[in-house]
């Protein structure tokens, strides 16, 4: 990742970085330095948040000119994959194949490299993609607003797991790629001040459907943090560190598990 010279400011670099890489919006990144890379995983929930906002929108919508609540599932269930070009679900199929092969960690990373996808990572987009259909679907069944907070608390919860994962301490599996310019960039306190303020975020947003809903919105967010860290730590352990691909597993496992507990209760 080539040096840029650091400016005197590096939080709009950061939501560069965070937008540019993480989402499809024509976002120019100016910088690729550690510095930039550490702000943008900082801000990286922020991504989330618009992401997850946007779902929530096309859902609403779909809804607002009489479709039922399965479609605007499916639809809300579909923006993150698009404002993405499907770049996490890619992540989650290729980890799913290094991790079902079996092999030792550089067989393992081979595989993942390779741009066709193999049989764990077709059955674990299918179980993944559906769990999350049949939660948003159940969401709305009860209300427009529970499947928006649903939408908006996981892409959100999601994008968080990346800003944990990116802390110091974790190594990358390999010496190039995002992985590697983002491992171990941002300092624990700083990921962990950001943890606390997307908890308390996802409970006031919670909160807009009673005093459950902002537990709920609270538990949501730990819950995926906490299915994110047990897959990162199996992968440090697996593949010896974090790669690109290992950072969309993440995204999506967090998704799912935040999604789960909407479901739930």
């Amino acid at each position: 990742m080539p040096e840029t010279p650091p400016s005197a400011d590096p939080r709009p670099a950061g939501l560069r970085f965070a937008f540019g890489t993480l989402t499809a919006l024509p976002v120019h990144v100016t910088r690729w330095d550690r510095e930039a890379a550490r702000a943008g995983m900082l801000c990286a929930p922020v991504a989330g948040l618009v992401i997850g906002l946007s779902a929530a929108a096309v859902g609403g919508a779909l809804l607002l000119l009489g479709s039922g609540p399965l479609l605007a599932a499916v639809a809300t269930a579909a923006v993150p994959a698009v404002l993405t070009r499907g770049l996490h679900l890619d992540g989650l199929a290729d980890t799913a194949d290094g991790l079902g092969s079996g092999r030792p960690a550089e067989d393992a990373l081979r595989i993942m490299k390779q741009s066709d996808i193999g049989p764990f990572g077709v059955i674990t987009l299918v179980f993944v993609l559906l769990a999350q259909v049949a939660v948003l679907f159940q969401a709305y069944d009860a209300s427009w607003a529970r499947g928006a907070v649903a939408a908006a608390v996981s892409a959100t919860a999601a994008r968080l797991a990346l800003t944990l994962a990116a802390r110091t301490g974790v190594p990358a599996a390999r010496p190039e790629g995002l992985g590697a310019a983002v491992a171990g960039t941002v300092p624990a306190r700083g990921a962990l001040l950001v943890a606390a303020a997307v908890v308390g975020a996802a409970a006031a947003a919670g909160a807009l459907l009673g005093a459950p809903g902002a537990v709920r919105g609270a538990v949501a967010v730990l819950v995926a943090c906490a299915a994110a860290e047990l897959l990162l730590r199996h992968c440090t352990r697996r593949l010896g560190g974090v790669t690109g691909d290992v950072f969309g597993a993440l995204t999506e496992t967090a998704a799912t598990a935040s999604l789960l507990v909407f479901a739930l209760g």
